[in-house]
């Protein structure tokens, strides 16, 4: 699934960007949808915070984001850095105490703000000690009125104009005569359209959780409220935990009950198959299997290596060592989107560090290249005679995932 956005860039005088708006879009179509601008900011946002990084996005300058009246009283920035971006108060907002509240409130936590199609009305005047930005739509501002602005901000020098929809060179020689500095518009460029591979709340979530199993010792307060926030997940765990196959004598009645009962290496399992089943829903099922079974086969080469504090990392990392074959996008950009500890991200990535070379050893051996497993095994103190073993038991260990899956699934 991916998620879709569109940026235009905002120029200065000697045609450099200074920022970018960031336009919302739900397809690859390059139009605004026709859903109301409070979904359209908060879906954008959302965006911003689990399927793209805004500064890649704006290319490391300001981003210009709308924003309604309901979000802003929401408090929707605040869940962006200052620095970030530029907040543009949407030209349908009238000016009023809540408005200018909120404006305050932003600027006072060094939020720079933007009027957007701006059209004076003197109640703006209010807001002038906090405003970076006066953007002035010249396709159908009248000359006079662009004149009345102007002086209207004569004595607050750190406001600038930026003049909207500039379409021709004849236009922008005319603005600069004017004295306007910052330019977007047609002219300069197009909105460009922007994608990003999109991974869920509940998969960043299960991916977060899995992250955590990796320790020795599972913090059962920290994963609780991860799962409270997820109802699907705290449903599925539920329905897990109470399943006949753990026999148990009395039902769970919380998600902490739940957690404990289940215990780090169950909970593990859960999770694994959770992701497998969330992740590729649509790939063929020998990715997850094979997956999987790396999993396994890493996780029991670093018991055998005694590298107790490699033994829940180099699970993840032999789960996640076909991310990029599952979700059709690079390695490397999937894990900038994840919160996995930097030895997984370096040996998926980079192919370094003691996890790489387990993952070495189980693809050496998929491969039938015995000769470069035996010398990572040797490397790593591993015995090679329990390659065989490791990976039958692997194999069977999957094949028992893969059957609680395809019930999970249906």
């Amino acid at each position: 699934m991916n998620f879709y956005a569109a940026r235009q860039p905002i120029f200065d005088n000697n045609n450099e960007p200074i920022g970018y708006e960031i336009l919302f879009r739900n397809g690859p179509n390059n139009v605004f949808p026709s859903i109301n601008a409070d979904r359209a900011t908060s879906q954008l946002l959302e965006g911003s915070q689990f399927y793209f990084e805004l500064a890649e996005l704006s290319n490391h300058k300001p981003a210009f984001i709308n924003f309604t009246l309901n979000t802003l009283l929401l408090g929707y920035p605040f869940m962006l850095p200052p620095e970030h971006m530029v907040i543009e108060i949407i030209e349908s907002i009238e000016p009023g105490k809540k408005l200018l509240n909120a404006v305050k409130a932003l600027h006072a936590k060094r939020y720079r703000i933007a009027l957007d199609h701006y059209r004076h009305q003197s109640a703006w005047r209010h807001f002038y000690p906090y405003i970076k930005y006066l953007k002035i739509d010249v396709s159908c501002t009248p000359l006079p009125e662009i004149y009345l602005i102007m002086k209207e901000i004569e004595q607050h020098k750190h406001i600038k104009l930026i003049a909207e929809k500039v379409e021709n060179h004849q236009q922008l020689d005319q603005l600069k005569q004017l004295g306007f500095s910052l330019f977007q518009g047609f002219y300069f460029a197009k909105p460009e359209m922007l994608t990003s591979k999109m991974f869920s709340a509940s998969e960043l979530s299960i991916t977060r959780l899995l992250s955590e199993t990796v320790n020795e010792y599972v913090d059962i307060k920290k994963l609780t409220p991860i799962f409270e926030r997820d109802i699907n997940l705290s449903y599925k765990l539920l329905r897990y935990t109470n399943s006949a196959i753990f026999k148990r004598r009395t039902k769970i009645n919380s998600i902490k009950q739940a957690l404990v009962a289940l215990g780090n290496q169950e909970l593990k399992r859960f999770l694994s198959l959770t992701f497998a089943a969330q992740i590729s829903p649509e790939k063929p099922a020998e990715l997850i299997k094979l997956s999987l079974t790396r999993a396994r086969f890493c996780e029991q080469l670093a018991l055998n290596a005694n590298s107790k504090k490699y033994v829940g990392p180099a699970f993840l990392t032999g789960m996640m060592s076909l991310i990029d074959a599952i979700r059709d996008d690079s390695m490397e950009n999937i894990m900038d989107k994840l919160p996995l500890v930097d030895s997984i991200k370096q040996a998926l990535v980079n192919g370094e560090g003691p996890l790489a070379h387990l993952l070495l050893i189980v693809q050496s051996y998929e491969q039938a290249d015995w000769q470069a497993a035996q010398a990572q095994c040797h490397a790593l103190n591993i015995d090679p005679d329990v390659l065989p073993l490791a990976y039958n038991d692997a194999l069977n260990w999957c094949n028992e995932q893969m059957q609680v899956l395809a019930c999970e699934m249906h």
